[in-house]
């Protein structure tokens, strides 16, 4: 069971860093914030629940999660026999996968300039 999520989670990984352009930022709070926003939100998408909308960063992390989702959807078919449990601990996986690979792994110390 865990190397078919990890195998999930890497497949999910993979399409955000070959077809995401969001993951560039170029400050790791930027980062941070983006990861969170896109990656709950194509969560809430997948499992149907409402989603928020209430400010412009909203707005534009609802977008890239809806491009996100009806990717997946499209791409992954495993996703629609999973339950609304199994596909939120599969997003957060792929949250704290890519909160690693972008942030706290990355070797760019443009991160972490506080002149940004």
């Amino acid at each position: 069971m865990e190397d078919v999520l990890k195998d999930q989670v890497e497949q999910l990984v993979d399409y955000i860093m070959k077809n995401c352009l969001w993951q560039f930022h170029s400050r790791a709070w930027d980062r941070e914030k983006q990861n969170e926003g896109i990656l709950t939100k194509t969560m809430q998408i997948l499992c149907d629940e409402p989603v928020e909308k209430e400010n412009p960063a909203d707005r534009c992390y609802w977008v890239d999660a809806v491009c996100l989702a009806e990717s997946y959807q499209s791409r992954y078919p495993w996703l629609a026999a999973m339950d609304k449990a199994e596909i939120k601990l599969l997003m957060q996986a792929v949250k704290e996968r890519m909160d690693y690979l972008t942030i706290t792994g990355s070797l760019n110390e443009e991160l972490t300039v506080p002149l940004y």
